[in-house]
C-alpha cells in the first residue's frame, strides 16, 4: 500500500513541476490563447456535450513519453513529459519531436479513483489518438483502437485495483504519409500546402463512472415535416424489459415524452417546433434515461436541433439546396482545421469557438471541414453559434488517373482489402460522432480524387447510413453518376463552388 502511495505522490510531484515549468516548445508561430493554457489542466470542460454526466475526471495534463523503434517492449524508463492532449509534434506539447513510421510512442500516467464511485462501473474515453493504440491499465491489455478521428471508450472496471494508484500506458504507431489510413495533409516532410504529422493522443482523455446499466451511444433525427424527432439509444447491461425515456425541454419546460424498450427507436412528438437554421439555432434541451422496473438506472444530458436539409426543383428545372423546406444559398470557406502551436488540437474551447464566430463575422453561413475531424465541442459550438457543416473524409491512400472532361475511362484506385475495410470502419465512425448534430448537413467522402474508389458503391452506403443529409461524392474529383437523388428522381452532384 505504501509503495503504491509513494507512486501516486512522486507521479503527481513530477506533474506539479511540469505545470510550473510549461512552456510552449520551438520557435513556431504562437496563437494568443497559448498562454491561457493551465498545464495543470488543459482542456477542462466536458468533452461530449450531447452525452453530458455529472460526474467525471478529466485525466489531461503531464504524462511521460518515450519514442522507441517499432515492436518493443514497454519502456523502463521514458524520455520526459508531455502535455497531453497536444501531439508530439506540436510547440504545445512541450516536446515537438518527430515519430515517424519506423517508431512507437509510448504513454504513462497514474490515476486515482474517488472513493465517491464505489461500487459504479468505469468507462475510460479518448477523443482521438491518432492512429492505432493500443490500452493497458496496471499491466494488462484493455484494448485497441484503429483510426486518428473519432472517440472510443474501454470499461475498465475489471482491471482497477483496489485502494492503490491505477498505472495507465498507452502505445501509439502512426505511420503518417507511409502508410493507407486516413492522414488529411500530414506529411512526415512538411512543405507547401503539406503539413507536419500529428502523432499519438490529441483530444481529451476522461473517465466517468456509470451504472451497470448505462447508454453507451445516442443518435438523435429530427422530422420537423412529422412534427417529432427519433431517438435510438444504444445500451450496455440492460435486460428485455428495460424502458428507454426521452424527455425534450424547452427552457426547463417539458414539451415532449417518449419510451420504448431498449433496442427500439422512441419517437418524442415536438408541436409547433422551433426550426434550427443559422440565422435562428434553437436547440431543445434533451434527457435520456433507462428505466428498469419504473427506477432510473442511468440518466443523462443532451439537446436537438430541428432542422432539415434536402433538394428540390425550382421553377425554372433547377436544383437547389433546401433548409427547412426554403431554399438556401450555402456560402462559406474551406476549414482545415489547424493550428500554428497546436497542429490537430486548439489551444483552448475559446480559441476553438473563436474560428466559428469569425466566420460567421464574415457573412459566411457554411463551413466546410476538409479533410479534417474536429473535437466533438467544435461541432457543438457549430449547432450553438448556427453555422453548417460540410464533413469531409480525411484522404488517404494513393491517388487515381485524375480523369478530365474530355477523357474519362471509369477506372478507379484499387485499394488493398486492408486499406478498403479501413476507410470504411473510419468514415462509419465519422458519421457515427457527428450523426445528432444540426449543424452537419453534408458529408463529402472524396476530396477531389485523392484516395477515390469504388465511388457509387461509397455513395450509396453513405446516403443510406444516414439519409438525414445529403451527399457531395467527390469535391471537384472524378464525376461519376451518383449523387444526391431529389425528391423527383434525377440525381444531382453538389459541387462547392469555392
Amino acid at each position: 500500500m505504501k509503495y503504491f502511495l509513494a507512486i501516486a505522490a512522486f507521479s503527481l510531484l513530477h506533474s506539479f513541476s511540469f505545470s510550473q515549468d510549461w512552456k510552449p516548445t520551438g520557435d513556431k508561430i504562437k496563437t494568443q490563447w497559448a498562454e491561457k493554457i493551465d498545464p495543470a489542466n488543459p482542456l477542462p470542460e466536458y468533452p461530449r456535450p450531447q452525452m453530458v454526466r455529472d460526474q467525471w475526471q478529466n485525466l489531461n495534463g503531464a504524462w511521460d513519453y518515450a519514442i522507441l523503434p517499432k515492436g518493443s517492449n514497454e519502456p523502463a524508463a521514458f524520455d520526459g513529459k508531455i502535455l497531453v492532449p497536444f501531439a508530439i509534434e506540436s510547440s504545445l506539447s512541450g516536446v515537438q519531436k518527430m515519430v515517424g513510421d519506423k517508431n512507437e510512442l509510448w504513454y504513462h500516467r497514474t490515476f486515482t479513483v474517488p472513493t465517491a464511485w464505489k461500487n459504479k462501473s468505469l468507462v475510460m474515453h479518448f477523443g482521438a489518438v491518432d492512429w492505432k493504440a493500443d490500452i493497458w491499465i496496471n499491466d494488462v491489455k484493455v484494448g485497441a483502437h484503429q483510426g486518428g478521428y473519432t472517440p472510443f471508450s474501454l470499461d475498465i472496471t475489471p482491471f482497477i485495483v483496489k485502494d492503490k494508484a491505477q498505472k495507465l500506458v498507452v502505445k501509439v504507431w502512426d505511420p503518417t504519409d507511409q502508410g493507407f489510413q486516413p492522414r488529411g495533409k500530414q506529411v512526415s516532410l512538411p512543405k507547401g500546402i503539406w503539413y507536419t504529422s500529428v502523432t499519438g493522443i490529441w483530444q481529451t482523455v476522461w473517465i466517468e463512472p456509470v451504472e451497470a446499466s448505462h447508454v453507451s451511444a445516442l443518435k438523435t433525427v429530427p422530422n420537423i415535416d412529422g412534427g417529432n424527432i427519433a431517438v435510438m439509444a444504444s445500451t450496455t447491461g440492460t435486460s428485455a424489459n428495460d424502458l428507454i425515456e426521452v424527455k425534450v425541454m424547452d427552457n426547463g419546460k417539458l414539451i415532449g415524452t417518449g419510451k420504448a424498450v431498449v433496442g427500439q427507436e422512441v419517437t418524442v412528438a415536438v408541436p409547433n417546433a422551433k426550426l434550427w437554421s443559422p440565422e435562428s439555432p434553437f436547440l431543445y434541451d434533451m434527457e435520456v434515461s433507462i428505466l428498469h422496473n419504473g427506477v432510473s438506472t442511468d440518466k443523462l444530458k443532451s439537446y436537438v436541433g430541428m432542422r432539415k436539409i434536402s433538394t428540390q426543383k425550382d421553377a425554372n428545372g433547377i436544383f437547389r439546396m433546401q433548409l427547412n423546406n426554403k431554399d438556401y444559398f450555402q456560402f462559406g470557406p474551406l476549414d482545415q482545421g489547424w493550428w500554428p502551436d497546436g497542429l490537430y488540437t486548439a489551444p483552448t474551447d475559446e480559441a476553438l469557438v473563436y474560428d466559428i464566430k469569425k466566420t460567421k463575422d464574415f457573412g459566411f453561413n457554411m463551413i466546410r471541414k476538409h479533410v479534417k475531424v474536429e473535437p466533438a465541442r467544435w461541432y457543438y459550438h457549430c449547432d450553438r453559434e448556427g453555422i453548417l457543416v460540410w464533413q469531409d473524409m480525411p484522404s488517404g491512400d494513393a491517388n487515381p488517373k485524375w480523369q478530365t472532361r474530355n477523357y474519362f475511362n471509369g477506372q478507379e484506385l484499387q485499394r488493398s482489402k486492408m486499406s478498403e475495410q479501413n476507410f470504411m470502419q473510419e468514415w462509419k465512425e465519422i458519421m457515427d460522432l457527428t450523426y445528432s448534430n444540426p449543424s452537419v448537413v453534408v458529408t463529402v467522402p472524396f476530396n477531389e480524387a485523392w484516395g477515390q474508389f469504388k465511388t457509387p458503391e461509397i455513395i450509396e452506403w453513405t446516403k443510406n447510413y444516414n439519409p438525414s443529409r445529403l451527399v457531395n461524392p467527390a469535391s471537384g474529383g472524378n464525376h461519376y453518376d451518383v449523387g444526391q437523388k431529389s425528391l423527383n428522381g434525377p440525381r444531382i452532384t453538389i459541387r462547392p463552388g469555392l
